[in-house]
């Protein structure tokens, strides 16, 4: 286990790199609207890979592609310390978009089994994706906060459960170097910009079966000279119902789910053969075993029941393990955060989850000496809908909203995506953080404390240009008014002043503790440059230690490498980087020049609740008073694309809007 930095310290040092985040936040918002518009199946995310394989090799990572087959890896060494690893995955659902978003995707792919099918980024790995490559830059733009080595890995076919292993098959910790710590994060359905951790068990196992039951085919109209595979596997989807009730002790958690039951071909046929798929969910190994042998077990005597002249056939098709966090790790990253965000936007699940994930296999279990990871949600649902979801406690709430794999999935762009950006960040710093900076503290007003001055407006948003030549796309500002200052205090919109954090889900916790204040370096000068200026060029960092990452890549792998240093894009013309054949977007005027930002330093949490104009209300007043139109600070004169308040987004009666000035 690395040694972690102490919390305030990460924090602080977050703070300091995430100064940069209001120069790449354009960037990566478009990056992710891009990867939502053109979603790709598993193991088929040919055109996200070439995307982030191009951005890390302009933020000066080492990179090599195709590893357990799109899989993407980057390596940016800076000095002697801890190796930590930071994971996302790229792939969608075979789902069809209900969303009504601008962005909403049509994209349609053949699946494994040769069907043609939509596709939808209805989990949030588009944004998973995006936080991890912006995450990436801040880092490697503010090289000067840390030492060691920052490994991330874009992973294919986590809907599958295959992926991760596919990528250490194909040499992930052979040849690019064994992490201290693995690190990630979902979005789950809590309210916008919420981080909720969990020690020790966090995800089920699961496993999936395929089960083929025969019979023996004829005319509807003679069923006695049959028989009747339909009927058999009725019966079994019946009797399965009762393993967890039955032969489950209720103390233990366990799910049996029949997904999918497919025979025959036209109503006056019987059918040969039935297919049933199973999904199975268990926090403990004796329960999975349990389970698979009474479904064995079921299956095998409905068939012989009914006369079949054939036994059953029964397959695991994929499969994965328990996702248990180290505990030590958890409460290390968990504090870090807490230090960032303040208590009130971090809390603690009470207990796991019964999806699944990949991700435990980069932590290696069974081995001698496994991989410590940590793995957390990032709450993503819009506040407004939040509100407005039937229920009164966080439970009854997360029950009625939008969740995960829904048509209707449509994460909150801006307070998602910078919190996720920050989480990222901070949890790689909390082990890669410079002990040794003298970070002075104390002197800031606590969070909130203070009106800040209103912002100035953002610049024009960079277009970012995929690789491959697939088009280039405007990334848009931030829906619905101008972002905070950096390092100013983010709106409070969820917080009730007075009240005391509550537990798992309150959307409306108390304001979080006075963080530190962070002190100018050389590499981020205070006050910053105004909005839309360039950056000054960061201090030559440190020449990389060591024999070159992992060997040469096997099968044909292709490995990006820059000739010169690659620099990070929070100061880099993405357009001009990664163009392609398509014309350029007509110029944009110069951003009118603006104070420098105004308000506490950078250490207050990122923008979280509806992308209000106005500045946060004073302290103890309601963040909404009832009857106020949350809408009439808007600021608009912008030019944004048109975006259905997150309660009509999914109202199928209204108009689909109009598509947004994204060139794709």
């Amino acid at each position: 286990m690395p040694h972690a930095l102490d919390p305030q310290r990460a924090a602080q040092h977050g703070g300091a790199v995430m100064r940069l985040v209001d120069e790449i936040f354009p960037l990566v918002e478009g990056f992710y609207v891009d990867l939502h518009k053109n979603p790709e199946l598993s193991h088929q995310e040919h055109r996200t890979a070439r995307a982030v394989a191009e951005w890390l090799s302009r933020a000066g990572f080492e990179v090599a592609t195709g590893v357990g087959g799109t899989g993407v890896v980057g390596v940016l060494r800076n000095g002697e310390g801890p190796a930590v690893l930071l994971r996302g995955d790229m792939d969608a659902l075979p789902v069809e978009e209900k969303t009504g978003l601008p962005y909403a995707s049509t994209a349609r792919g053949v699946d494994e089994e040769g069907r043609d099918v939509p596709i939808m980024h209805a989990c949030g790995h588009d944004a998973h994706t995006a936080c991890l490559v912006g995450a990436a830059d801040l880092l490697a733009g503010a090289r000067d906060h840390w030492r060691g080595t920052l490994m991330v890995v874009a992973q294919p076919g986590e809907e599958t459960l295959d992926g991760a292993e596919a990528m250490l098959r194909d040499g992930l910790y052979t040849r690019f170097g064994r992490p201290d710590v693995v690190l990630g994060q979902h979005l789950g359905s809590q309210p916008a910009g919420m981080v909720a951790h969990r020690g020790g068990p966090l995800m089920a196992a699961s496993t999936q079966l395929r089960v083929r039951v025969f019979g023996s085919g004829g005319h509807a109209a003679r069923p006695d000279a049959a028989v009747d595979p339909v009927v058999i596997a009725a019966s079994i989807v019946t009797r399965l119902q009762t393993i967890v009730s039955r032969e489950i002790s209720p103390s233990e958690m366990a799910v049996v789910t029949v997904g999918r039951i497919s025979a025959g071909t036209r109503a006056n046929v019987i059918p040969d053969e039935a297919l049933l798929e199973i999904d199975t969910r268990a926090l403990n190994p004796a329960v999975t075993d349990r389970l698979h042998t009474a479904i064995d077990r079921i299956v095998r005597a409905e068939a012989a029941a009914s006369g079949a002249r054939r036994e059953p056939e029964i397959t695991v098709v994929r499969e994965t393990d328990i996702t248990a966090n180290s505990p030590e790790a958890t409460a290390q990253v968990l504090a870090a955060h807490r230090a960032y965000f303040g208590d009130g936007y971090v809390v603690e699940l009470p207990e796991p989850v019964t999806a699944s994930e990949d991700f435990g296999a980069l932590g290696l279990p069974g081995d001698p000496a496994p991989v410590p990871y940590v793995y957390w949600f990032l709450g993503s649902t819009p506040h407004e809908v939040w509100e407005s979801a039937p229920g009164r406690t966080p439970y009854e709430k997360l029950q009625a909203v939008p969740a995960n794999h829904s048509p209707f999935f449509a994460p909150d762009r801006e307070p998602t995506l910078r919190a996720g950006l920050a989480a990222m960040a901070v949890g790689a710093l909390a082990y890669l953080g410079r002990p040794e900076d003298p970070v002075p503290t104390g002197g800031q007003a606590a969070f909130g404390a203070a009106e800040p001055a209103a912002a100035p407006a953002p610049p024009e948003p960079e277009p970012f240009v995929p690789a491959g030549g697939q088009g280039a796309f405007a990334a848009t500002p931030a829906h619905g008014g101008a972002p905070a200052p950096v390092g100013g205090p983010a709106e409070p919109a969820m917080a009730r002043p007075g009240e005391p954090a509550a537990p798992y889900g309150d959307p409306f916790p108390g304001g979080p503790t006075p963080p530190g204040q962070v002190p100018p370096t050389s590499a981020y000068p205070d006050p910053l440059p105004a909005p839309g200026a360039p950056l000054p060029p960061p201090p030559a960092a440190a020449p990389p230690s060591g024999p070159p990452v992992g060997a040469e890549p096997r099968g044909g792998h292709a490995r990006l490498d820059d000739e010169d240093e690659g620099e990070p894009t929070a100061a880099t013309d993405m357009a001009d980087h990664l163009g392609d054949d398509d014309p350029a977007p007509p110029p944009v005027p110069p951003a009118p020049a603006a104070a420098p930002p105004q308000g506490p330093p950078i250490m207050a949490p990122p923008p979280q609740g509806p992308p209000v104009a106005a500045p946060p209300p004073p302290p103890g007043a309601a963040p909404y008073p009832p009857g106020a139109d949350r809408d009439g600070d808007r600021d608009r004169d912008r030019d944004e694309p048109p975006y259905y308040d997150p309660p009509a987004r999914y109202d199928s009666g209204q108009e689909p809007p109009q598509d947004p000035p994204y060139r794709l």
